[in-house]
């Protein structure tokens, strides 16, 4: 029988992986709850039009990247492939657009069918923040702030660089949309087909482009910052000087754009290059029109995602599952007698591993293995004088005291 593997696309996330990802998401909470944000938790799937609307009929995640199906009542469904708008369907369908503002931060598995490679998977998470209900620049400028310390709690920010650009409010799109594609028509023979089929449904995303001919090309594409009203300019420039006096590095990327057709004004993206291609490790912006397009009244959102995936292969730091002691007896007919000791133990918060197979040999060299300090030891003898017989692992001592006085020891140490 050939062996069963998973599909293409999805890892199993075994314990030395998985802790990273936990330390990822436990900081990721930890900061994000000092911002004053509340966990929040949506569905992995959704009814297919909470994505499908608010993402467009041109973007990538809904042309190729969905896992889409229906189920047996016949209702089209989708597995999440971001999770903003899950997140303000929530708050849409909770009432609270009259009670504003919320700040919300959320994790979980995301879904979308791409070419797997390091650090990009088909399953993967992310652990995010949104900042409902509040319209002035300042709501940016925090939760770029929020980025930026949960980075540098992960310590990786000086291995990363902040890109922040502007979208501009849909007068300015409009306007710069029409001198961007009078710019590309000129070299529509020279775009790549991907390019090509953007043109017409969706152009700012060309600014997006990874094919070496389109980046070319667009070195000297019209940069939207000289068609911003003086609304946005006014706005972008706050932003601008609010991560200055927070003494926050970036840099200003005029091709820097979100994929997502819901987006406007402030968008940024955290960069590094340790991971090869896959150099996006938290981007986000602002995204006012969403509210309205899942069915809610105009409500002003912003907020960020980082791949929990990516961010954990930065972090360097070894996985250890050390105990404080282990637990042997030198005869099987002694073996269930270990487990109320152990009991006791974990209740006085040790960390404690029983070891149950093999001679006294093949314990200790499991004992030396798992590094632990210390071993508990029964026997006959000690059983019947109500002791037990405490080894010190590191030097190699041992003694015959209380199971009270043995927990005094190791707390001790």
């Amino acid at each position: 029988m050939e062996k069963l593997r998973t599909v293409r696309g999805v890892h199993d996330l075994l314990p030395d992986i998985l802790h990273k990802q936990n330390l990822v998401i436990n900081e990721g909470l930890k900061i994000s709850e000092k911002y004053c944000y509340q966990q929040i938790e949506t569905p992995i799937f959704e009814f297919a039009e909470v994505f499908t609307k608010p993402l467009g009929k041109t973007s990538d995640i809904v042309t190729k990247e969905n896992y889409i199906f229906k189920d047996r009542s016949e209702d089209e469904l989708m597995l999440r492939p971001e999770g903003t708008s899950g997140v303000v369907r929530a708050f849409l369908n909770a009432g609270l657009t009259q009670d504003i503002p919320k700040r919300y931060s959320y994790y979980g598995p995301m879904f979308r069918y791409e070419r797997p490679q390091k650090g990009r998977l088909r399953q993967f998470k992310q652990f995010g923040i949104e900042c409902i209900g509040i319209n002035n620049s300042m709501a940016d400028v925090e939760v770029i702030s929020l980025g930026h310390a949960f980075l540098e709690k992960l310590n990786i920010l000086d291995k990363i660089n902040l890109k922040i650009n502007t979208l501009g409010d849909s007068e300015t799109r409009l306007k710069y949309r029409k001198a961007l594609v009078d710019y590309l028509n000129d070299y529509k023979s020279q775009l790549s087909n991907e390019s090509i089929k953007r043109l017409s449904e969706n152009p700012l995303r060309i600014l997006d482009s990874k094919n070496e001919t389109d980046k070319k090309i667009l070195i000297n594409a019209p940069n939207i910052i000289d068609y911003l009203n003086e609304v946005s300019q006014e706005r972008f420039e706050k932003v601008c000087s609010g991560l200055s006096a927070l003494k926050i590095k970036y840099q200003i990327d005029k091709n820097l754009v979100r994929g997502l057709d819901y987006y406007c004004h402030t968008a940024f993206e955290f960069i590094t290059s340790d991971l090869g291609s896959q150099g996006t490790v938290l981007a986000g912006g602002r995204y006012d029109g969403l509210a309205k397009m899942l069915g809610g009244v105009d409500t002003a959102g912003v907020g960020w995602a980082a791949g929990v995936d990516r961010l954990s292969l930065m972090i360097n730091e070894e996985f250890a599952n050390k105990p404080d002691l282990v637990l042997m007896a030198v005869s099987e007919n002694l073996e269930p007698l270990l487990m109320p000791i152990m009991k006791k133990l974990v209740d006085k918060g040790l960390k404690v591993e029983i070891l149950i197979t093999g001679n006294m040999s093949k314990k200790f060299k499991r004992a030396n293995k798992v590094d632990a300090s210390y071993a508990i030891i029964l026997g006959e003898e000690e059983l019947s004088k109500n002791i037990i017989k405490l080894k010190n692992l590191i030097i190699g001592s041992e003694r015959l005291i209380t199971l009270d006085e043995a927990i005094k020891v190791i707390k001790n140490l």
